[in-house]
């Protein structure tokens, strides 16, 4: 009965379609426009590529498009808010965080003001773009700055909770987000709390601590070793700042091992973020899955997943690594 019950949440969360986060982002800012005129939005060229043009179309007074100059528009968005205005302000996140970062620690941080950054088209999944555009770092760069929240959403749902999450947030945040299409899965029901993960899958041999996009892959991964099997305890740490901590120990503390898995380098991400609080508390096996001290390349998403070791199997390896080294 027990091991129905574990094939039972395994198969809860299922693909109801590809939509991408994106997508999410812009149907949501478009909702809490509607429902607070303090809500603003900017955006540095890319308004489409946002999905910001339905906030843009509804709310033209209470939109600013700034142009090619993403540092002017993070010091708007920080002059705003100290008038009370609750700004979104959107760009690439090659742009949102690497560009404007003398901008966001000085203007908005020091401050502590209410600014929602909205980086999209983060990662290898960007694609065609290449290297220049591909942002693997900025989960680290955001997460050093003081007071700064970091929220990683999986899918289109779980973005759109973001979201609607943030807009009642108080202080700075980073919203990383982006370009494909990608297995819309989570549930309302999972709802969302900033600084609180969700438990996606239950196990108690290995514990895989994933955000973004390798939320879906964890699952995935989860699913062909339990008909090994072997439980596997799926995480979505969709807020890598402030990190559950209570959920990383009680993962430490019942499976013994974890993997994490993230669209990032493996430095200052997701990983360290885990390894820290596990150095902290209960020492236990970790590996990490995610870019290895590398910048991408031009190429196809899927194929860049690949090239650089952030498919199922690669999460698999990790984790059977991980479990070699708890016996």
């Amino acid at each position: 009965m027990a091991e129905q019950n574990i094939m039972a949440e395994a198969v809860k969360y299922v693909s109801r379609g590809s939509v991408a986060t994106r997508k999410g982002f812009g149907d949501a800012l478009l909702e809490i426009g509607r429902q607070d005129p303090d809500v603003v939005a900017l955006c540095a060229d890319l308004t489409g590529s946002l999905q910001m043009h339905h906030f843009q179309k509804e709310f033209p007074s209470r939109f600013f498009q700034v142009g090619i100059a993403e540092a002017n528009m993070i010091s708007i968005a920080a002059g705003l808010a100290t008038t009370g205005k609750k700004p979104f302000a959107g760009t690439f996140a090659a742009f949102a965080s690497g560009r404007v970062y003398d901008q966001i620690r000085q203007s908005i941080c020091y401050s502590r003001l209410n600014v929602r950054i909205c980086a999209s088209h983060a990662g290898l999944t960007l694609g065609e773009d290449g290297a220049t555009h591909q942002m693997l770092e900025d989960i680290g760069l955001m997460r050093g700055l003081p007071g700064m929240t970091v929220v990683v959403p999986a899918d289109y749902s779980e973005t759109k909770r973001a979201v609607k999450a943030l807009h009642k947030h108080e202080g700075p945040a980073y919203l990383r987000f982006g370009r494909p299409s990608v297995p819309d899965f989570t549930l309302d029901d999972d709802g969302f709390e900033i600084g609180k993960s969700i438990e996606l899958n239950s196990g108690k041999d290995v514990t895989v601590i994933a955000c973004g996009i390798m939320v879906w892959q964890a699952l995935e991964a989860a699913r062909i070793l339990e008909k090994e099997g072997v439980t596997v305890r799926v995480i979505n740490m969709h807020t890598i700042k402030p990190v559950d901590k209570l959920a990383i120990v009680r993962a430490a503390n019942d499976t013994g091992a974890i993997v994490t898995a993230e669209e990032h380098q493996v430095h200052n991400g997701l990983g360290d973020a885990v390894a820290h609080v596990c150095a902290e508390t209960i020492p236990v096996p970790i590996e990490m899955v995610g870019v290895e001290d590398v910048f991408g390349e031009s190429g196809k998403p899927d194929e860049l997943m690949s090239k650089y070791n952030l498919a199922i199997e690669d999460i698999l390896e990790k984790i059977y690594l991980a479990l070699r080294r708890k016996e």
